[in-house]
């Protein structure tokens, strides 16, 4: 487990008309502040990664077909500096990831399906200034391979 990365599986309820699940809470430990909500999508095949950020903490959570998320920490003064995380989440493994700062993050789907991942983030996006790091998803130092779960190149 990476220091500071919170795995918390969440917990639907079910009745006779479908579930509801709460995800995040003002008063969940979690919790540090709100900045904004969005969604994003992809496609089989397709990975979103890698990045980190500065100042923001993520919140992220696979909503619907399951997706693989993949963490590398990548800070200097980190007791796990270099570890490398996988989680598989979706709607048959509900669960939030909380991603701290310094900490590379990407996904992409688990299976044959398009994905829908929602991220609470403690930030707002900043157009002209943002907090965000990139590398290439295949031509890096973090020593995981998204070939290897089926993505494609180039895309």
């Amino acid at each position: 487990m990476i220091d500071g990365v919170v795995v918390k599986p969440l917990n639907p309820i079910p009745d006779e008309r479908g579930e509801l699940c709460e995800i995040l809470r003002s008063d969940d430990p979690l919790f540090e502040r709100f900045g904004q909500i969005y969604y994003t999508t992809a496609k089989p095949g397709i990975v979103k990664a890698w990045h980190s950020h500065r100042k923001q903490t993520d919140h992220m959570v696979s909503l619907g077909a399951p997706a693989l998320i993949v963490l590398c920490d990548a800070r200097e003064s980190s007791p796990t500096k270099g570890e490398v995380m996988e989680i598989i989440a979706g709607r048959s493994n509900p669960t939030l990831v909380k991603i701290p700062p310094g900490i590379y993050h990407g996904f992409m789907p688990a299976g044959g399906e398009e994905i829908l991942v929602v991220n609470m983030p403690t930030e707002l996006y900043d157009y002209d200034d943002p907090d965000e790091q990139r590398l290439d998803p295949f031509d890096n130092d973090i020593g995981f391979d998204w070939r290897a779960h089926g993505a494609k190149e180039g895309h």
